[in-house]
């Protein structure tokens, strides 16, 4: 028997059951969804770790970019004719490995986002590209109207992990997310080749403009993302700091006190993968308005708690009461993480 018959006899005895039991009906289609949450819980607790799983998370995202990427000239290809139902296996297979690949990243990047900011949106597209994969109706249903949609999630997803690698090996996370953005596009290469060209070169010309916007189009919005790995693990005010621990901690406290102090001391410990050292800032707000940009001590990553440092600030004017903000930035401007303290009357 070959391999269609083989297929034909299989879909006959799936329509079978669907007519002996009307319930498969219902919930076949949401089949591939309950695999992809099952495997995302998986996911979720063999990389419960994050970052420690570095190597096994190169080798996932190659896989993926085997399945998604180099077969998707293929898999297109393909469509319409031959085993098909050899190909949809190939379509969820790779379906089920970005949704556990956004899963992966998504504490990752919950870890160095600051919800109050404007960087919670790039952890809200995340989220929403994770929980689109694990809905198969409509991933499929999205698939069918815009075929491409494919080919940008798996641009997101490369773009998301090449900016928690290259800080893994010591690049700033700046630059890093520059050269993720480029390296994504350089990484989609096989999609910028068209069937009618017999040779790479003008799909290597393409692919190379568009890495070239893309990192240019990111130097303006870098703001808009986490600086992962980066993250705050501790953030206070404070009395004052001692052997680079916090005296007397407060989120609250009263013009009196803050003038019996003489000045405000904000304490962070910023976490950050070993190797890698990044200049930060602490940029202090009172009641919305910049007061005062304050270069700190680099960054040094691989301290245990993460890398503690302090600023102080003596003027605080005539009437110290208000909203302070702290903001911890890298040197551009990216957002580590935010401290808050209301001087109260």
């Amino acid at each position: 028997m070959s391999v269609q018959d083989r297929i034909h006899e299989f879909t006959s005895l799936w329509a079978d059951q669907i007519a002996a039991h009307p319930w498969l009906g219902v919930i076949a289609p949401w089949g591939i969804s309950i695999a992809s949450l099952a495997s995302g819980v998986v996911t979720l607790a063999v990389f419960r770790r994050g970052i420690e799983y570095f190597p096994v998370f190169i080798g996932y995202l190659l896989l993926l970019w085997l399945g998604g990427v180099v077969f998707a000239e293929a898999r297109k290809a393909r469509a319409g004719r031959g085993p098909t139902l050899v190909w949809r296996a190939v379509d969820y297979t790779v379906q089920t490995l970005f949704h556990g690949l956004l899963l992966f990243l998504l504490p990752l990047y919950y870890a160095s986002t600051t919800l109050t900011s404007r960087n919670a949106t790039f952890l809200g597209l995340l989220a929403a590209a994770a929980l689109f994969t694990t809905i198969d109706p409509w991933y499929q249903a999205g698939l069918r109207r815009a075929p491409r949609l494919e080919i940008a999630l798996f641009g997101l997803g490369l773009f998301a992990s090449m900016n928690v690698a290259f800080p893994l090996i010591g690049i700033e996370p700046t630059w890093g997310l520059l050269l993720s953005g480029a390296g994504s596009m350089l990484a989609l290469l096989p999609v910028f080749r068209r069937p009618e060209e017999p040779s790479w070169g003008r799909a290597i010309l393409r692919a190379g403009a568009c890495a070239l916007l893309v990192a240019a189009a990111l130097w303006p919005l870098r703001s808009w993302i986490p600086p992962v790995p980066l993250r705050l693990t501790r953030a206070t005010f404070a009395q004052s700091v001692a052997q680079l621990e916090p005296v007397q901690p407060v989120t609250s406290v009263t013009a009196a006190d803050v003038r019996g102090w003489g000045a405000l001391v904000t304490f962070t410990a910023v976490s950050a993968p070993a190797g890698l050292r990044e200049p930060i800032f602490h940029v202090w707000r009172k009641n919305g308005t910049v007061l005062e940009r304050i270069p700190l001590s680099p960054v040094r990553g691989g301290v245990p708690g993460g890398f503690r440092t302090y600023s102080r600030k003596a003027d605080l004017g005539g009437d110290p009461t208000g909203s302070w903000i702290v903001d911890v930035v890298t040197a551009h401007h990216q957002l580590i993480g935010r401290v808050h303290l209301t001087v109260t009357p």
